[in-house]
């Protein structure tokens, strides 16, 4: 809207109004914010306006380093590291890292940062202000950039884009931490052991583990987990719940970062291919995964018998071998094992459900594999052989029973 604003100092109280609502402040510069927020076009001639986008500004500074936004120019760089930035003034917070000088202190708690905006935020903590409020819904904050992300919620605006593949996002800090699946840089390291994750979050979880709290208990099963929202994701397991469902296809599942993983499947973001064969997907850890098939690579290794495999979870399933340990129970007999896999085929045997269904003729399973084998029977494929003689079969077992009239046990 168009709307004659006049930045004018008042002689008594030094306040700066907005002439198109009642907002007042002692600064200029918020004015101009509050003004840029407010969407208010400026009449005024004594405002500086880029010539790029609809930003503008009261003094000849600030547009020459809103500029450099534009051409990516960063002239202030550190001598310690490799930051460089827009700012003399972000420089000098960048060199309090470098320094831990954190002159900043809360007078109600042992709180104390590097930087005047940090402090601000913690403070209102303190005070529970949040001037910060959306016209929208009723959500408010305590910082303008808070509120900025929130809107996009309502425009679905999504300006951080990557530039190697079609993500975008709401934040410069979402992009950042996409941009990791891509580098493969993990630079959040635990201090105890050699983790390391593209995630602070996954950084603090994993801390927890270190600590040995893990106050959320399973009810059925002797499970613990350092946060709730791991202890619902393997109460589904028991419950056999799957809460996420794609929108394309049939698929379900437990976790929403596994629907996330198999959207990739419809939107063809494949990313990761395996150089060596046809095989491609999402993540760089399943292409890891895949590549060890190649190599033959098995890096997990069982420190009690000479057992190794690909992949850590495989290990934790063969450990319970020795430790006789049977995590998974059933809630309707006593059946209990090590496998997950197991425990499902089990609760199909009260349930007699049999979710694995033959689209050639009426037959039905409890697994897939058992699914499978029953295919070769319509395709008339039959990949076990005799080494010995012609013989061939569609089971391992029945070639098992075969061999035995050779060697006549």
């Amino acid at each position: 809207m168009d709307v004659p604003v006049c930045i004018e100092e008042s002689s008594k109280t030094e306040l700066y109004y907005c002439y198109n609502c009642n907002f007042n402040t002692t600064q200029k510069t918020v004015l101009i914010q509050h003004l840029i927020h407010e969407n208010v076009k400026a009449t005024d001639e004594k405002l500086f306006k880029c010539s790029i986008c609809n930003y503008y500004t009261i003094s000849t500074w600030h547009l020459k380093v809103h500029m450099r936004k534009h051409t990516g120019e960063k002239p202030f760089k550190c001598n310690i590291c490799d930051y460089c930035c827009t700012t003399k003034a972000s420089l000098k917070k960048h060199m309090c890292k470098h320094t831990d000088k954190k002159p900043f202190k809360c007078n109600k708690c042992d709180y104390c940062s590097s930087q005047i905006g940090s402090f601000k935020k913690h403070m209102h903590k303190h005070t529970g202000e949040k001037p910060f409020e959306c016209k929208t819904c009723h959500y408010c904050c305590i910082n303008e950039s808070q509120l900025k992300q929130h809107i996009r919620k309502h425009t679905g605006e999504k300006p951080f884009k990557c530039n190697i593949c079609n993500y975008c996002c709401t934040t410069k800090s979402n992009l950042k931490t996409h941009m990791y699946k891509h580098t493969g840089e993990k630079p959040f390291k635990c201090n105890i052991c050699d983790y390391c994750s593209s995630q602070i979050s996954s950084l603090k979880r994993h801390i927890r583990m270190h600590t040995i709290k893990k106050p959320f208990k399973c009810h059925i099963c002797d499970y613990c987990s350092v946060t709730k929202e791991k202890l619902n994701l393997h109460i589904r397991k028991h419950t056999g719940e799957k809460s996420f469902k794609c929108s394309i296809c049939d698929y379900s599942c437990t976790a929403k970062s596994n629907l996330g993983r198999h959207m990739r499947k419809h939107t063809d973001e494949q990313l990761f291919k395996c150089n060596t064969c046809d095989y491609y997907c999402n993540s760089k850890w399943e292409l890891e995964q895949h590549v060890r098939k190649h190599t033959g690579e098995k890096p997990f290794k069982c420190n009690i018998c000479d057992y190794c495999c690909t992949t850590k979870s495989n290990l934790k399933t063969h450990t319970r071998k020795h430790t006789g340990e049977k995590p998974f129970k059933c809630s309707v007999c006593d059946y209990s094992s090590s496998q997950i896999g197991n425990l499902k085929r089990h609760i199909c045997m009260h349930t007699s459900e049999k979710p694995f269904k033959c689209h050639i003729c009426d037959y039905c399973s409890i697994t897939k594999k058992k699914l499978n084998l029953h295919m070769l029977k319509h395709i008339g494929e039959k990949p076990f052989k005799c080494n010995l003689c012609n013989y061939t079969c569609t089971v391992k077992s029945d070639l098992r029973r075969h061999l035995r009239k050779h060697t006549g046990d």
